[in-house]
């Protein structure tokens, strides 16, 4: 196998350097998520709206409040596993769109927006076809208008998935897309947030609002799956197993990780495409991460030795504590703005 290039040989402009403060991934993650500032300015304000879709259900758009000039880029942020508008990420790429005066939207997979949707399906990592009816809605609203797209972990391997089936269609759509720390090859992200500290914390924190949710789902629609089994489930993949893979038409979960990933589809890419990927990320093994042979002419790795998962918090130097994580927007939305 060829040897990692370094960033620089990447291409990769986020100078992002940890505090001294904060060394290793999962402090960088943990810090980032729930310690760091997330907005240099007031906290951004949304405007939500309700949009009906082609199945009869509904997902919710949460806009960022502010007056951006008229024709102004739209940048639509596809949030992570059990995300919302009140991610840290998003704030923060909100934040980063009214310095900019650009306007910003998040929407919500299904039953992410605080109220549960109506069909018997939810969202998942590959849920591509759901990214284009957006996307198509969105360029549909103010057609000639610029609009990128960024999506952020599970987000993000959801929205280069829909990058590398849309081929060379993709770019009457967006202008470039980009992925910040995406799980591009699931069943390595799978496996590694399945196994020691990371089961211990992100595991239990992601299923204490999974299980519930599902469980409310099968309220909705009895007999759906086995609720005293998906009860018992302590890992992702055993969720995935019992609700996310048969829901949305996986044979198990080994079928789903496989069929939903993006890194087979990188090459497949023809429009601008950003992959950022920080090499210490308890969630997403650098071993696993795409090499430069293996993504087309259009896609730009940024692979980082720090930064975590969606964390690159930066110091505002001592005694300034606790930082901000403004700094991986501001790149990642330049990167994106400079394709318009």
């Amino acid at each position: 196998m060829p040897a990692r290039r370094s960033p620089t040989e990447l291409g990769a402009s986020l100078d992002y350097r940890p505090p001294r403060w904060l060394p290793g991934g999962h402090l960088q993650t943990l810090w980032g998520a729930l310690v760091a500032r997330r907005h240099h300015g007031p906290a951004p304000l949304w405007r939500r709206e309700r949009w009906t879709t082609p199945d009869g259900d509904f997902i919710d758009v949460d806009r960022v409040v502010q007056q951006a000039p008229s024709g102004a880029p739209l940048i639509v942020l596809f949030h992570g596993l059990e995300g919302s508008s009140a991610s840290q990420y998003a704030v923060a790429f909100a934040d980063f769109a009214i310095s900019q005066r650009v306007d910003l939207a998040v929407p919500h997979f299904r039953g992410c927006s605080g109220e549960l949707n109506l069909a018997p399906r939810a969202y998942h990592s590959g849920d591509f076809e759901e990214i284009d009816w957006i996307l198509h809605r969105f360029a549909g609203q103010t057609p000639g208008r610029p609009m990128v797209a960024v999506g952020v972990s599970l987000g993000g391997n959801a929205l280069l998935r829909w990058a590398g089936e849309m081929g060379h269609q993709a770019a009457a759509v967006v202008s470039a897309v980009a992925a910040v720390c995406s799980p591009l090859d699931l069943a390595a992200g799978g496996h590694a947030i399945g196994q020691g500290f990371s089961r211990l914390v992100y595991t239990r924190m992601f299923l204490s609002s999974m299980v519930p949710k599902a469980l409310q789902k099968l309220e909705q629609h009895p007999g759906l799956f086995d609720g005293d089994a998906l009860r018992a489930a302590r890992d992702l993949y055993t969720f995935d197993n019992l609700f996310t893979a048969p829901l949305h038409g996986f044979r198990d979960t080994d079928d789903y990780w496989r069929r939903a990933s993006a890194k087979p589809l990188l090459s497949d890419i023809r429009v601008p495409a950003l992959a950022l990927n920080a090499l210490n990320d308890p969630f997403v093994p650098a071993r696993s991460l795409p090499l430069a042979h293996e993504v087309g002419n259009h896609v730009q790795l940024w692979q980082p030795a720090h930064g975590g998962h969606v964390g690159f918090p930066a110091s505002d130097g001592w005694p300034g504590l606790p930082g901000h994580v403004r700094q991986m927007p501001e790149a990642v939305g330049r990167w994106l703005l400079a394709h318009v």
